[in-house]
């Protein structure tokens, strides 16, 4: 099944997951160093009057991002069609949109919008981390046992995450913000989003497009709470594999999307 862009656009959702595939160098290496099929994904925010979004992690910064008004490189919110025509006639990029069913609710939605706030702006990783961050994705954490008080009471153990996350920092960063940018939120909630999530993706030093869509998807409450960001990769979220979304929701099959020429 195949339908146009300006069909796609009118068709998708805040949620809807659009992947692509390329053929040049840096698509095979991005393929290659997540085995996946796909090389990029990106999520559609569709708010009110607002023109279709596109919430992704790129290298370039031809667009500009819709949060800050600034072209930047690492996360993004883009314009959806402009994204995905740079995607097909710059980048030369095959496009397929996977529709999320049920859509999501305003819970959602706003939750989406605080995680815009707090990742937009964190840079792409190098090619170099982006295959390493992949692979510590697959490695079980491991669990260190407490080690016992030293004299004087003072206990040697951290206190434990209230999260529940088990590493909440991947990267050795310490500091919460990564971008600089101060934009506030719009729907001035402060409180974590509703999966239980609280502050571990803002420890993020670096972001790819997979990372982005899984932390946003569990801010949504559609992906299980604690599980590490780098074990996403873009083919998760091919139908080839299953994602295991909560609450009965589901990806719908790739729909190709036809990209009128330049």
């Amino acid at each position: 099944m195949s339908i146009s862009l300006d069909e796609a656009v009118d068709l998708t959702r805040t949620g809807d997951v659009w992947v692509f595939r390329g053929r040049s160098v840096p698509d095979r290496a991005i393929q290659l160093t997540t085995n996946s099929p796909v090389n990029h994904v990106g999520m559609a925010v569709v708010l009110d009057d607002m023109p279709p979004l596109m919430w992704h992690a790129e290298l370039g910064r031809s667009l500009p991002d819709m949060w800050t008004g600034t072209h930047q490189r690492g996360v993004q919110l883009h314009d959806l069609r402009d994204a995905v025509c740079v995607w097909a006639n710059r980048y030369g990029q095959r496009a397929w949109l996977r529709q999320l069913d049920p859509p999501a609710d305003a819970e959602m939605e706003k939750a989406v919008l605080r995680t815009v706030a707090r990742l937009d702006g964190t840079p792409f990783p190098s090619t170099a981390q982006l295959a390493w961050r992949w692979l510590r994705g697959r490695v079980p954490a491991v669990r260190l046992p407490a080690l016992p008080g030293r004299a004087g009471g003072r206990e040697a153990a951290p206190a434990p995450d209230p999260t529940g996350a088990t590493a909440p920092d991947r990267t050795g960063a310490t500091a919460p913000d990564r971008s600089g940018v101060t934009a506030p939120n719009p729907t001035g909630a402060t409180a974590p989003d509703r999966a239980g999530i609280a502050v571990r993706d803002r420890a993020l030093e670096t972001a790819y497009c997979a990372e982005v869509v899984a932390v946003t998807y569990e801010a949504m409450g559609l992906l299980p709470a604690g599980r590490r960001p780098n074990w996403y990769d873009p083919g998760r979220f091919w139908s080839g594999d299953d994602l295991g979304l909560a609450g009965g929701a589901r990806l719908g099959a790739e729909i190709e999307v036809r990209i009128p020429p330049r």
